[in-house]
């Protein structure tokens, strides 16, 4: 596999936090006693999960007050998108959550708007994608189901809480092609978010669920899935147990990014008093329990410099997308 091309999506976030390194001593934010985030995928996965995280870490340092949330799935998020463009003179006090999905669907043409018809805040974390199978499965390695795969495609039904094409059927068939599979025969079944996803793992429905790292480990905690592999390029310190997919067989590496949009029109001062909350957030010792607790990558990127890694992204997903044969 031509690695190459997922390296450099990771690459250019972990290059663009390291060159912002000064940006991470920000000033004061000013008071925001109510914050409102609006999640454009159901309860249970990636967006819910980093929402409510920020939230608990904002209310429980004292930064904000009031933290309310608002779960609005539907259309791959364009759903939420639009809703947030078409009411944006109400919306000047929420933030939507998103992640590299808003990029990969765009170019799809899943719905009409990108990030551009928003306005960037920040990303906040990044998030290793993890392939897993149900704790109770014989499938005991990405060894074991690349095996079964070459056998018979389609007698292992790989889930995602994404569209066909989207983020994790992407991850999916990255991770196959590295194992030297082919990536195109993979039988992907999409789910509306995550935690439906995973609920399908559990019910038996799908053979294995292409997700994100932090709900994997979760759910690998409490002994429900089997992680077979995660997409860093090496073992994490909050997992080392977990190999990556290098060490499992299949040299692939990914990072998904999730932050925050206001919505458009939203004010310099006011895009600049968010962007410097959550970075005043990231220091705090309550941030760090949420991160640690679900495996995430600080990846804090504000403003300008969030917009010019989305646009950088946008060309590198959209390459790896024509490689695959998904565009």
């Amino acid at each position: 596999m031509k690695t190459s091309a997922v390296r450099v999506v990771r690459g250019g976030l972990t290059v663009a936090v390291a060159a912002l390194c000064g940006l991470l001593q920000v000033a004061v934010a000013a008071d925001i006693e109510e914050m409102h985030f609006l999640i454009p995928g159901g309860a249970g996965g990636g967006w819910d999960g980093t929402a409510r995280g920020v939230g608990e870490a904002l209310t429980k340092s004292g930064l904000v007050g009031t933290v309310s949330y608002e779960n609005m799935s539907g259309g791959g998020g364009g759903k939420a998108i639009a809703y947030l463009i078409e009411t944006a003179e109400k919306q000047q006090g929420t933030l939507m959550v998103n992640s590299t999905p808003i990029v990969i669907r765009s170019l799809q043409k899943v719905f009409p708007q990108s990030f551009r018809d928003l306005t960037p805040v920040a990303s906040v974390i990044g998030d290793y994608a993890a392939l897993v199978v149900h704790s109770d499965s014989s499938i005991q390695g990405l060894g074991d189901l690349v095996t079964r795969y070459e056998e018979d495609p389609r007698s292992v039904a790989i889930g995602g809480g994404s569209v066909a094409g989207g983020m994790d059927h992407l991850v999916a068939a990255m991770i196959m092609r590295a194992a030297g599979a082919k990536p195109s025969d993979v039988k992907y079944v999409p789910y509306d978010a995550g935690g439906k996803a995973m609920a399908g793992l559990l019910s038996g429905e799908i053979q294995a669920l292409s997700t994100g790292f932090g709900e994997a480990i979760e759910m690998s905690r409490q002994d429900q899935v089997r992680i077979l592999c995660v997409t860093a390029a090496e073992p994490l310190a909050d997992a080392a147990d977990v190999p990556t997919c290098k060490q499992a067989g299949a040299d692939a590496e990914f990072v998904n990014w999730r932050g925050f949009f206001g919505a458009p029109g939203l004010s310099d001062e006011q895009a600049g008093a968010y962007f410097t909350l959550l970075g005043k957030m990231r220091e705090t010792p309550e941030w760090e329990a949420v991160r640690a607790r679900n495996g995430w990558v600080n990846a804090f990127l504000p403003g300008d410099a969030f917009v010019k890694f989305l646009e950088a992204q946008e060309q590198e997903i959209g390459d790896l997308m024509r490689e695959l044969g998904f565009l």
